[in-house]
């Protein structure tokens, strides 16, 4: 592939398909252009997918499941998918630089948290498949019954923009684990760490066909979900793109996994300890540009706390740097493309006529020549029925309202189509799991935010999402289960 130089050692790269362990451009030949959102420069081109390269992709996906792949020992899979994992981390920098070039984020966030989390997603997954069981009853003297496990077949992995590797790894590893083949797209706007992984999966070891890779825009994404060979789809990223999905994938009865929108409540209670709040409400606010699904974007203060909240809120906020994602002081980078980049000055609009008050923010940053930059955004003064306080702007931008009743801030905190996570900051333990038991979300941090553990389920509620996934609810969800009984 060519390579366009740019300001690190490192190279970006022009990003053609990957089937049956090749690089392979489009049937038509047909390319787009990769635009860098910092500098609004062409990184290189895209090779864009059209059905006949979904149709290929799939046939050698298909074919692969029923060769090597299909019969390898169970030990020899899981060393593979941990030296995916290992080589990851060999290529931390490149990985890093082509991530940050790609979606616009701080470096140090690409090092620290997209990489690593890449690598471990393969290195937990390579451990929890060996340990994986299944069910078996003995019925009296009569029959003993077990369950057999499956791979799925060919799956779909659609990703989004937003953390490119991480969530792509997030979905490959189990997928793989479970002894899967599959068929992936990645987010037409960020195609480069996806292109550089599905090498890494080959020079790895894992056998040419299982992991293939078609890019391109939202023809290439229903190419995917409707094929007839296709038999699942995972998708992460917007709700209205879901059930777009759902509709593509009801004629063949797909299984389908669901990770989608959120508009994420942050809810602080007077007894909690502030300090500890502020810095990490900094982080669930504005960590990523605010481009992150679980993001705390609803925050609800309790009132005898609010002005001092506001306060030191806003001036831990100030000091954010916004800048050149490859500066390492920089804290905000920016905003992934154009496209969203006027999709949340428009919600700045939007708070401006419904009455919002900017405490900071408010505006795209200055200072800027180029790329599409936005300032840190803390809006008060909102009613709930807002639709600054409704709807997901996926941007460093957060509504903060007061409150006085538990009752009271539950109601708001459940009043939305929306249920993917929230934060409950209280020292009282009563409070805590009280409230806790009753916030429809699929997640909720207490005293904490992002805090995982790739055992438990992860997933949303209500328009959030479909199924969990992490542990054994990723394998319940890329395997089958064959129940057998054998009589006494």
């Amino acid at each position: 592939m060519q390579t366009t130089e740019n300001r690190t050692e490192v190279k970006a790269i022009d990003c053609s398909h990957f089937i049956d362990g090749e690089y392979v451009p489009s049937i038509n030949g047909k390319t787009f252009e990769n635009i860098n959102p910092a500098t609004e420069e062409v990184l290189g081109t895209v090779a864009e997918g059209t059905k006949e390269d979904v149709d290929r992709a799939v046939a050698v996906a298909r074919r692969a499941l029923r060769a090597e792949w299909g019969n390898m020992p169970l030990r020899q899979r899981s060393a593979l998918i941990r030296k995916v994992g290992d080589l990851i981390l060999e290529r931390k920098e490149e990985l890093a630089v082509l991530e940050s070039l790609d979606t616009g984020k701080p470096i140090w966030l690409s090092r620290s948290v997209d990489v690593e989390r890449a690598a471990y997603n393969f290195h937990f997954f390579a451990d929890f498949m060996t340990t994986v069981g299944t069910e078996a009853y003995q019925q009296d003297d009569i029959a003993m019954h077990y369950a057999v496990r499956h791979p799925v077949g060919v799956v779909g992995l659609i990703n989004p923009w937003n953390l490119p590797l991480l969530l792509m790894t997030w979905k490959l590893a189990p997928a793989l684990a479970a002894g899967n083949t599959v068929v992936m797209k990645p987010s037409e706007v960020t195609p480069m760490t996806a292109t550089v992984l599905a090498q890494i999966c080959k020079d790895a070891g894992i056998p040419d066909g299982v992991v293939n890779m078609v890019h391109g825009f939202g023809e290439t994404g229903a190419a995917i979900t409707s094929h007839d060979d296709v038999d699942a789809i995972a998708f992460t990223g917007e709700t209205i793109t879901g059930s777009a999905i759902m509709k593509a994938a009801a004629p063949t009865l797909k299984k389908l996994s669901f990770e989608l929108g959120g508009k994420n409540p942050n809810i602080i209670f007077a007894d909690a300890d502030l300090d500890d709040v502020i810095e990490t409400t900094l982080k669930s606010s504005f960590i990523n540009q605010g481009e992150v699904c679980l993001c705390g974007s609803r925050i609800y203060v309790e009132r005898s706390i609010y002005d001092e909240f506001i306060e030191k809120f806003q001036d831990k906020a100030k000091d954010l740097r916004v800048g050149d994602p490859f500066h390492e002081d920089t804290k905000v980078g920016a905003l992934v493309s154009e496209e969203h980049y006027n999709k949340v000055l428009s919600y700045l609009d939007i708070a401006k006529e419904e009455g919002g008050h900017f405490v900071i923010g408010g505006k795209a940053a200055e200072g800027f020549e180029k790329g599409f930059f936005v300032e840190p955004t803390i809006i008060t003064g909102l009613n709930s029925d807002s639709r600054c306080v409704r709807e997901e702007i996926f941007g460093p931008v957060v509504t903060v309202v007061p409150f006085d009743t538990e009752e009271e801030v539950l109601h708001q905190v459940n009043d939305t189509h929306y249920g993917l996570s929230a934060s409950l900051w209280t020292t009282n333990i009563k409070r805590a799991t009280r409230l806790s038991a009753q916030i429809e979300a699929g997640m909720v941090w207490v005293n904490t935010w992002f805090l995982r553990d790739l055992r438990t389920p992860f997933g949303g509620m209500k328009s959030s999402g479909i199924g969990r996934e992490g542990g054994a609810h990723s394998f319940d969800f890329y395997s089958e289960l064959t129940n057998v009984t054998v009589k006494l």
